[in-house]
């Protein structure tokens, strides 16, 4: 089975869209489009015609894009929009819902939706086993995770306890360049860990020279990221509160 081919499109002032191709089949798909335009041309620019959107949630800053990637596609075949069954009032382009235990497919390529709220009550996640890669939306960022706009410390907690399950090489791909503030935050959190000393630093780096730090692995934030490394939810839930007000 060919690998698919994954290519991260920064947006508006931190935003990541992620466009993937499965070339057996020459289906692409496109991860939380915040605007159209530079989806489109860079699928235009591969040669890939876009068949789908996949969406993790209802923000406008992940669901921006759709109509007009919809439009565009029509001259292409047309694209199908999946989402989160349980946000479908508030994304209004959906055609296809779906919730935690359902699959979907990209060519060959076959991800498991998994549920995980808190962000927004109907958060979903798509997991690719075989490629050992998920798509978390603003679920979890490096070093961080999204702030509980619609849910519970507790919804939090179970989601990170699900991606620590995962194997430490499994890339996760998330939606916001937030790497070097979150470690910043992080290190006044769990000021002896060398390890994330070591990532700040690399980080601070990366930065400076204009590169971006995502996707990152379950094993570095296994290390690094003090939410997925919190022992319960009442930890998680302290953490978080100190990010919010920092």
């Amino acid at each position: 089975m060919a690998a698919l081919e994954i290519v991260r499109i920064p947006v508006l002032s931190d935003n990541y869209v992620w466009l993937v191709h499965e070339p057996a089949s020459g289906a692409t798909m496109v991860v939380d489009p915040a605007v159209a335009d530079p989806v489109l041309d860079a699928a235009k620019a591969r040669g890939w015609a876009i068949t789908d959107i996949w969406n993790t949630h209802w923000h406008p800053d992940h669901t921006g894009g759709n109509a007009a990637i919809k439009e565009a596609a029509k001259a292409w075949g047309g694209c199908t929009i999946t989402g989160p069954a349980a946000e479908h009032e508030r994304i209004p382009t959906l055609d296809v819902l779906v919730k935690g235990g359902d699959t979907v497919r990209l060519g060959d390529h076959v991800a498991d939706v998994w549920d995980v709220p808190a962000h927004t009550a109907g958060h979903i996640a798509y997991h690719f086993a075989d490629d050992a890669a998920i798509f978390v939306g603003d679920t979890m960022f490096a070093m961080g995770c999204g702030r509980l706009f619609e849910g519970t410390a507790e919804q939090m907690f179970a989601n990170m306890q699900k991606l620590r399950a995962l194997d430490d090489a499994t890339r996760v791909y998330c939606a916001h360049e937030y790497t070097l503030s979150n470690a910043r935050f992080a290190i006044t959190v769990d000021p002896a860990n060398e390890a994330l000393a070591a990532r700040l630093a690399a980080v601070e780096a990366a930065r400076a020279a204009g590169e971006a730090t995502v996707p990152t692995s379950i094993g570095a934030e296994r290390a690094t990221n003090p939410f997925f490394r919190a022992p319960d939810a009442a930890e998680l839930a302290r953490i978080r509160a100190l990010k919010d007000a920092a």
